[in-house]
């Protein structure tokens, strides 16, 4: 089976790893510091504080934007649904706009609706979602005009670009997670970027038990801190970051080539001005296909995801706070085509042939069954590209 996922351990992250067993300290030591420093020198902020795992720095980074109970924080409702979870964390309020189909990203049109109806928005936490970034220049002057703290989920999108500057450092913070599938991993991991020193200080206290100093404590702080181990492998990682960033964005080329023709998929768009990483290659696929379209790859020994197949108010616990069906009518719409498809950079040049192979023989089956559902073809791609 090709898997959709294939984390990497090798020599580097081994010798690293056997360097913090040698020198006994496991907990907090020279490798957090390390790490924290060389991610935010490679994504361009002035502050890293590293944490156990990526929704516990979305938890510090609502914080550290002075998110508290009754506020309200604008999402996406298309995302890993710690998105979410860490606003009501802060005991504040999720407010869901709608995405834009094309990108899978929160809509800068349907953001400011809401921004005009809600008043005294306190922040906005948008997501790069699959590997690709959010429209800045819209979400920016967005931020200019209502006056709200940006929170960026980069989860997904370590490297990702948008006109030359990298992800996590648009807004007032960031968050990243390095969970064992990501783009580079820990296993699990996280940091939280920001440029503002007060912020910086402020996470390293929610991180570490609200600890100023060695046995005083001044604000109500967490268990979030992240360990020499985990931080040795994401050293080891970064430093191949780069490299397999190109393998995924070649790969994500071949498929797109191959598939660009297809009338039962839709690829992936990608802005003319943004880098997109691929953590996930996300494509379309008619509802009613999509579970023939999974289970006939499957059969033909090729993996794959649904990332994701509802959306986070649809989710039961949410529909208990109040959310109802069709707030975000495009995300909705969108939970019931995506497939994601086998990207890492662990693929083979035999593993991308068989992938497209196999997909291609599916028109054959697709057009077998055509009056069973709709065709979705290829979106108009206005202003986007579509081969990298």
């Amino acid at each position: 089976m090709i898997n959709v996922a294939h984390p990497v351990v090798g020599k580097r992250e081994r010798q690293l790893i056997k360097e913090v067993l040698d020198s006994r300290i496991l907990a907090s030591g020279k490798y957090v510091t390390q790490f924290e420093q060389s991610f935010a020198r490679y994504s361009g902020a002035k502050f890293g504080i590293a944490s156990v795992n990526g929704t516990t720095s979305l938890h510090t980074a609502l914080l550290m934007c002075g998110v508290k109970s009754g506020d309200k924080v604008v999402t996406t409702p298309f995302s890993f649904i710690a998105t979410a979870n860490s606003i009501l964390f802060c005991n504040a309020k999720p407010i869901f706009a709608d995405i834009d189909p094309k990108t899978f990203n929160i809509n800068p049109v349907e953001l400011e609706k809401i921004l005009k109806k809600e008043k005294n928005v306190k922040a906005v936490l948008i997501v790069h979602l699959y590997g690709l970034s959010c429209d800045m220049d819209a979400i920016l002057e967005l931020k200019q005009k209502y006056k709200f703290k940006l929170i960026e989920d980069s989860c997904q999108a370590h490297g990702a670009e948008f006109k030359n500057k990298k992800v996590g450092s648009f807004g007032d913070a960031s968050a990243f997670s390095f969970y064992a599938t990501k783009n580079m991993m820990t296993g699990e991991g996280g940091i939280i970027l920001t440029n503002d020193a007060k912020f910086d200080k402020y996470a390293r206290q929610v991180i570490n038990h609200g600890r100023d100093a060695h046995s005083t404590y001044t604000v109500l702080g967490y268990n979030y801190r992240l360990t020499n181990l985990a931080a040795a492998i994401g050293v080891a990682q970064l430093e191949q970051l780069e490299n397999w960033i190109s393998k995924r964005i070649a790969n994500a080329q071949e498929y797109n080539e191959a598939f660009k023709d297809l009338d039962f998929l839709q690829i992936p768009c990608v802005p003319k001005n943004s880098r997109h990483v691929f953590h996930q290659y996300t494509i379309r696929v008619s509802p009613s296909q999509r579970e023939e379209f999974i289970k006939y790859i499957a059969d033909k020994g090729i993996g794959s995801g649904i990332y994701y197949n509802s959306v986070i108010y649809n989710q039961p616990f949410y529909k208990q706070l109040g959310y109802e069906v069709g707030l975000c009518k495009e995300a909705e719409k969108v939970a019931q085509e995506v497939v994601s498809l086998p990207i890492h950079q662990s693929l083979s040049k035999a593993d991308i042939y068989k992938i497209i192979k196999v997909i291609k023989s599916y028109k054959n089956e697709y057009k077998n069954n055509r009056d069973r559902g709709r065709i979705l073809r290829t979106a108009s791609c206005k202003n986007f590209r579509t081969a990298l």
